[in-house]
């Protein structure tokens, strides 16, 4: 029965005991308190038919309804009760006439009480009767539900032990191939074969060959993943079944392993079919490092899928696909030969990836004739395909709001910003509080375009976004997969650029530079611990990496690993790399002091310039490349 028709089956019950109760047993009429002497006056009328007595309690009939207190009394009349059946008390002092008044009266003394008697076996019947219908209701529902399944898989606890797996109609929720996946190619290229077999397994079981069972797929967030699981099974024409790992683990021990064993009984049933579970990592993290109290779920599910991944064979037509953003974490038994015995990295696209992803994104969207995709996927560089989806989206909905037919290159930029930056805060602020924010955004221009090798400078702003108070954007050329020392050392000097500006114009420090001091410490540690870039340290590994598939440029993690001597010696090289850096920094901007008050001066009036505007109120050309044979480009770790 479905959940609904069982709450609804169980409100009408309910309800009709009720109903039954109070037709059989309606409550009776609630008495009216009196005083004694109202009661002995009565008594003497005649008015009293019977009476009950139970130590100084006495209840009884009238034969006549009586009201009190009287109507006449105005100040009780709101409180005033009529009735048959009254309650009084008796004096505390002894009425030996009372006896021989009720009998002279005709007044019935009775033993038992006024409202009692009745038939105790329907009473009994009709007073514990719902609760029995209920009980023996709930034996039938267990009974019916244990035929249909067990306790666990179907029965008491209903479908807990059902996977809950969403099985992606094609025809509803739109085919997806491989057209509708851009900026990935190589990671399509990989799961060519997948379809292949999926569409034709004759083609390699007839010479002794089988399609891996299991595919995982590695990459960042939003690289997609899960899009291209679902365009392999568009590609194959098969059912796609989807789930998070997460869905797994519940509260109750075996749970998760029952949810296991019905998602492959599904998926043989539909077979050929592609079983995706999506964070595989929540589930799959090696056994004896998870936490006390769900260890024992997460093993159980665990053991469950590895032995459901041993049971099948890929003659079956199954083929699982996983995705994570935590490879390293994983058990080892999930990535033997057999299982996940297939590995697909799915990286950040790079520029021309970009462009493609746009395309596919923009395709319903009206785009104004000096929309660049070109340009834009320059401009994007480290956005993954569900950010340039959400770029678009935002471009679209700001074109929206501006009344405009189409979007334009600049709802794209204004949409970047607001994404990367967040939106505009409308804070008013004081004339020397712009002028130091312009100076300060004014520093990294400059430094943008006199560092040999710089990233170019696309757009400087100081209209505060987000938490910052002004921002200095810049672009590289091409996408960087590997970093040379004169292009961090480079980095450092355009960061420290804000501070140098105002310590030379102002003479004071503000609290302006905190983050391009805390992102000028990472990256000056990641050099000296991690990229062997210090003479006096040399090729050493002083700091663990991160996740390489989401380690960023001067990310550092782990656990010290070194002596105190060397900690200080690590210290002191990161400290002269900065302080040269700021040195270089402040020697650079006292050179070119007339052209950083006009960006300045240009900031001030307009607030915010592109890049043709700054290099036509400067007058300087663009960053020079650096200089060939500099610095060896023979370092192959990638901070990305």
């Amino acid at each position: 029965m479905p959940p609904r028709r069982t709450w609804l089956t169980f409100l009408i019950i309910i309800v009709v005991n009720f109903l039954l109760v109070r037709f059989l047993f309606p409550g009776g009429e609630s008495s009216v308190t009196v005083p004694y002497t109202l009661f002995k006056q009565e008594v003497t009328k005649g008015n009293v038919e019977r009476i009950y007595s139970r130590g100084e309690s006495l209840t009884g009939q009238f034969r006549s309804p009586v009201t009190y207190p009287p109507a006449s009394d105005t100040s009780a009349t709101a409180k005033s009760r009529t009735g048959t059946t009254f309650a009084t008390t008796l004096p505390a002092f002894v009425d030996p006439g009372l006896e021989a008044l009720l009998i002279a009266n005709d007044v019935e003394i009775s033993a038992e009480p006024i409202e009692g008697g009745g038939n105790p076996i329907l009473t009994f019947l009709f007073g514990f009767g719902p609760a029995l219908l209920l009980i023996l209701f709930y034996v039938w529902i267990y009974r019916r539900a244990a035929r249909q399944g067990g306790a666990l898989g179907g029965g008491l606890l209903g479908g807990m032990g059902k996977s809950g797996a969403r099985r992606f109609d094609q025809a509803e929720s739109g085919k997806v191939t491989f057209d509708d996946v851009a900026g990935i190619d190589e990671a399509e290229n990989e799961l060519v074969e997948i379809v292949d077999f999926l569409r034709d397994p004759q083609k390699y079981t007839r010479l002794g060959g089988t399609a891996p069972k299991g595919v995982l797929l590695i990459g960042a967030p939003g690289t997609g993943k899960t899009l291209l699981a679902r365009a392999v099974a568009g590609e194959a024409g098969v059912p796609f079944f989807s789930l998070s790992a997460s869905e797994f683990v519940e509260m109750i021990v075996g749970v998760g392993a029952a949810r296991v064993r019905d998602l492959f009984k599904q998926a043989r049933e539909h077979a050929p079919a592609i079983i995706f579970i999506d964070e595989l990592d929540a589930i799959g993290r090696a056994r004896g490092q998870m936490a006390i109290g769900g260890s024992s779920e997460q093993e159980q599910t665990l053991n469950q899928i590895l032995t459901e991944m041993d049971g099948f064979s890929s003659r079956e037509g199954i083929i699982v696909l996983a995705a994570t953003n935590q490879p390293d974490v994983l058990d080892k038994a999930l990535l033997r030969p057999g299982r996940f015995d297939r590995r697909v990295v799915v990286n950040l696209p790079d520029k021309r990836g970009r462009e493609a992803i746009l395309k596919v994104h923009t395709r319903g969207v009206p785009l104004s004739s000096d929309v660049s995709l070109q340009e834009l996927a320059a401009t994007t560089p480290g956005l993954s395909g569900a950010d340039i989806r959400n770029l678009v989206n935002e471009a679209a909905l700001l074109a929206a709001r501006r009344e405009q037919d189409s979007v334009r290159q600049v709802d794209f930029l204004d949409a970047l910003e607001k994404i990367v930056l967040g939106p505009e805060r409308p804070i008013i602020m004081s004339r020397q509080d712009r002028e130091r924010i312009a100076y300060h955004e004014g520093g990294h221009a400059i430094l943008g375009l006199v560092v040999p090798g710089a990233d170019p400078v696309h757009r400087v702003t100081i209209v505060p976004r987000g938490q910052a108070l002004g921002v200095t954007y810049q672009r590289p050329d091409a996408d960087r997969y590997n970093y040379p020392e004169a292009y961090l050392r480079g980095k450092i000097v355009g960061m420290l650029g804000g501070r140098a500006a105002e310590e030379i114009v102002f003479g004071t420090r503000t609290t302006g530079a905190e983050n391009d001091i805390e992102q000028v410490t990472n990256l000056a540690r990641a050099m000296v611990t991690r990229w062997g870039m210090s003479d006096r340290l040399g090729m050493v590994q002083l700091a663990p990496a991160q996740n390489p598939y989401l380690a960023t440029l001067g990310g550092y993690g782990g656990g010290q690993s070194f002596s105190e001597e060397t900690a200080r010696a690590i210290d002191a090289e990161v400290l002269r790399i900065i302080a040269d850096s700021h040195e270089e920094a402040r020697r650079l901007l006292t050179q070119h002091r007339r052209e950083l008050d006009a960006l300045a001066e240009a900031l001030l009036a307009r607030e915010t310039l592109d890049e043709q505007e700054i290099l036509r109120v400067t007058g300087l050309p663009p960053a020079p490349a650096l200089e060939s044979g500099k610095v060896a480009m023979t370092r192959t770790a990638s901070p990305q």
